[in-house]
């Protein structure tokens, strides 16, 4: 793990990325229920909500250096979220799962075999770390590309008028359409990350 650090470079591309207190003495672990919990949380609240669920557990993994395999932990961490955000914006009006709820959930298996398909794409498609970013479903870009990689890309896109690719992980993650359409990332989304 130390020599992985140093030959990646971890502490400068935390900071390069824009996180400030990028903790290197955190423990490695199985983010297997992390990545159900978020998909869960999006199949079930929509993709603004687990983008959200998203963005705090990097901070709860990468900066605060919790494990992501801490199920309590991780329990208390998303309700605590879900809770804050669905107050705020809830596309789908569920009720947000509680503590004890997203405890069952971990652990058990629900969702497994969907993040299994979805990591034999990834390997299929060449993506062997995070993070990557795969835009209109076949430009891949590396998460610490800077930002004129991305200002290229969208403006390419804006000029067209239209998106020339769509989601590639929703049928395998079982994400239906109609969350898909609700989008992620709303401007609104934005602004309560801005007031957290």
């Amino acid at each position: 793990w130390e020599a992985q650090k140093r030959r990646h470079d971890l502490k400068g591309r935390g900071l390069a990325a824009g996180i400030p207190k990028f903790n290197l003495d955190r423990l490695a672990s199985n983010s297997m229920a992390s990545h159900r919990l978020i998909q869960h949380v999006g199949k079930r609240y929509g993709l603004t909500v687990s983008e959200t669920l998203y963005d705090r557990l990097n901070v709860y993994y990468f900066v605060e250096g919790h494990a992501l395999n801490d199920k309590p932990r991780l329990a208390k961490v998303a309700s605590e979220t879900l809770s804050k955000v669905l107050a705020y914006d809830n596309p789908t009006g569920e009720t947000p799962m509680n503590e004890k709820e997203i405890l069952k959930f971990l652990n058990g298996n629900q969702g497994r075999r969907e993040i299994d398909d979805a990591r034999r794409a990834l390997e299929q498609l060449g993506v062997h770390g995070i993070p990557k970013f795969i835009v209109e479903g076949t430009h891949m870009v590396d998460g610490a590309a800077g930002p004129e990689t991305f200002i290229r890309l969208f403006r390419d896109i804006e000029k067209r008028g239209k998106v020339a690719g769509g989601p590639i992980f929703g049928d395998i993650l079982g994400v239906s359409d109609e969350i898909v359409k609700l989008g992620s990332h709303t401007r609104e989304s934005l602004l309560l990350d801005e007031t957290a």
